[in-house]
């Protein structure tokens, strides 16, 4: 590669001045959300865990098709591959060791 040539190609789509803001926005709605339900004390248990873990993923979705462009990937998707492949691992952990943790007490 010269010197002067960018590291992104002509052809690679880049988000907008009005992708960004809108991305900035539900991320920022979604944080506010997230604080207002941990500091008012509205929802307890169960119920706030859940709407904390759903804010969660609606900011995981935010962030992979505002900020990191997934969606706008060219053919062959390695992008959104690689993703599912570390999304699948990553819960496969999570869960496992969730399972693993509920059983011992349960146990015991």
């Amino acid at each position: 590669m010269k010197p002067y040539e960018s590291a992104h190609s002509q052809d690679e789509a880049h988000g907008s001045i009005k992708s960004y803001t809108l991305g900035f926005l539900f991320s920022l709605v979604l944080t506010v959300i997230s604080i207002a339900i941990v500091t008012s004390g509205g929802l307890e248990g169960t119920k706030k865990a859940v709407v904390l873990m759903v804010a969660a993923v609606l900011q995981l979705i935010v962030q992979l098709f505002f900020f990191m462009h997934l969606r706008e990937e060219k053919k062959p998707h390695y992008k959104l591959i690689t993703f599912v492949l570390a999304l699948v691992i990553l819960l496969l952990i999570v869960v496992g060791s969730m399972w693993i943790m509920l059983f011992n007490v349960v146990a015991s």
